[in-house]
C-alpha cells in the first residue's frame, strides 16, 4: 500500500506550515468577498485564512502564469564604434518550488492536459518544464457531484488521481492523505502526520459515495468524429452560439486552455532594457486570429466557438488520445449567459440539428 497519513481539520494549518518550509511557495484556496463570492488560489502565509471549497479559478498559473517574462534583453554601444551594438539576453526560466494545496481532481488532471503539448511535443517548453518539475499537487477529492460538473463524461471522476502527487479524502474525523507519486510519498513521509492506514477503508467508502452521487454519463466515444464532421456546418455553430458574448470567460476560467500571446516591451538601449512577455489570451477574442494584413479567418463568434469546442473534443484527442476538457464546469458556471458546452457536444453528436436552448 502507498504511504497513507491522516490529519484532523485543526491540523491543516500546521500541515501548510510544513509544506511552506525550505522556501516552498504554497498556493491555497482563499475566499474573496465580493458581489459574487469567489475562491482563488493565493500564496499562503501563517495565519492567513484559507478554505477547502472548490476554487472559482483553477491554479493553472502554477505552471502557466497569466503573464511571465520569457527573456530580458539589453543593447550596449561599442565605445570605440558607436554604430556597433552588443546584445545581451537572459532567458533563465522563473521557477520556484511550489505546492498547490486542495486542488480538485479536474484541476490536477488539467496539468496532465497541459503536459502533453508543452512537454511531450517536438520541443519541450523550458519555462513550463522548470515550473512543472518543481510542482507538488495536493488534491482534495470531491464528496459529491454538482449540476455543472461532468468530469466522469471525459475520463475523470470526483476521486481521479491523475495529475496528483497526494490525494486527500475527507472522512468524518478529518482527512486521509494518500501518496500517488514518489514525490508525494517523500513529502508525506517527512510530514509531521500520524499514520492513516487504518482509516483508508473509510476514505474508500467516501470515494465510492462520491461516485454514486453522479448522474449517468453519456457515451462520448464518437464525439471526436462527430464534432469533426460538424466542422464545416456553419449553420450549426451559429445556432449553438447565438447567445455567446465572446467575453472569453470560458477560456480564462478553464484549467486546460493554453492560448497565449507574446509581446515585447521596453527598449534595448534604455537603462532598464526590454523584455519579452507571454500572456494568457483567448481564442474567443475577435483579435486573436487577426493577421498583420488585417484579414481575420475567424471573424464571427460562431467560428471561434467552433474552434474552441473542436480543439477540446476533436483535434486534441486526435493528437493526444484524450479530451482536453476535464469537465470542471467552470465555463458553464462562470458564463454570463449560461452557455453549456455539454449541450453543444451532444448536439454535434445527434443525427439532427439541435438548436441552443
Amino acid at each position: 500500500m502507498s504511504t497513507i497519513r491522516f490529519v484532523a481539520p485543526d491540523g491543516l494549518p500546521a500541515l501548510l506550515a510544513f509544506l511552506a518550509q525550505d522556501g516552498r511557495r504554497v498556493l491555497a484556496p482563499a475566499e474573496k468577498p465580493a458581489a459574487k463570492r469567489s475562491v482563488v488560489f493565493e500564496p499562503w502565509q501563517p495565519g492567513k485564512p484559507f478554505t477547502l471549497d472548490k476554487a472559482t479559478v483553477p491554479a493553472k498559473e502554477a505552471v502557466l502564469p497569466q503573464c511571465e517574462v520569457l527573456l530580458r534583453f539589453k543593447k550596449t554601444r561599442d565605445a570605440e564604434n558607436p554604430g556597433r551594438l552588443a546584445l545581451s539576453l537572459d532567458d533563465t526560466p522563473q521557477a520556484c518550488p511550489t505546492v498547490v494545496f486542495a486542488a480538485r481532481p479536474c484541476d490536477a488532471r488539467g496539468y496532465t492536459v497541459l503536459d502533453r503539448p508543452y512537454l511531450q511535443g517536438p520541443f519541450a517548453d523550458p519555462y513550463y518544464k522548470a515550473r512543472r518539475e518543481q510542482l507538488t499537487v495536493f488534491t482534495l477529492t470531491c464528496p459529491r457531484g454538482c449540476n455543472t460538473c461532468f468530469c466522469h463524461w471525459v475520463g475523470g471522476g470526483p476521486t481521479s488521481p491523475e495529475g496528483s502527487d497526494v490525494l486527500m479524502t475527507e472522512i468524518d474525523t478529518g482527512y486521509v492523505l494518500q501518496a500517488i507519486t514518489p514525490k508525494g510519498a517523500e513529502i508525506l513521509a517527512a510530514a509531521p502526520l500520524e499514520d492513516g492506514a487504518a482509516l483508508f477503508a473509510r476514505a474508500e467508502e467516501a470515494r465510492k459515495a462520491a461516485w454514486a452521487s453522479l448522474q449517468p454519463a453519456p457515451n462520448l466515444k464518437s464525439a471526436a468524429q462527430k464534432v469533426a464532421e460538424r466542422f464545416t456546418d456553419e449553420e450549426f455553430w451559429q445556432e449553438q452560439t447565438n447567445s455567446c458574448l465572446s467575453c472569453g470567460a470560458c477560456t480564462y476560467f478553464c484549467p486546460t486552455c493554453y492560448c497565449f500571446t507574446i509581446t515585447d516591451e521596453g527598449e534595448g538601449l534604455s537603462e532598464k532594457g526590454g523584455r519579452r512577455l507571454r500572456s494568457w489570451d483567448t481564442c474567443m477574442s475577435s483579435l486573436f486570429t487577426r493577421e498583420a494584413s488585417g484579414h481575420n479567418p475567424r471573424v464571427s463568434k460562431a467560428l471561434r466557438m467552433r474552434n474552441r469546442v473542436s480543439h477540446k473534443f476533436s483535434t486534441y484527442p486526435e493528437n493526444w488520445g484524450a479530451f482536453s476538457c476535464n469537465g470542471c464546469g467552470r465555463c458553464i458556471s462562470n458564463c454570463p449567459v449560461c452557455l453549456d458546452i455539454r449541450s453543444i457536444v451532444l448536439a454535434a453528436m445527434a443525427d439532427g440539428k439541435t438548436t441552443e436552448k
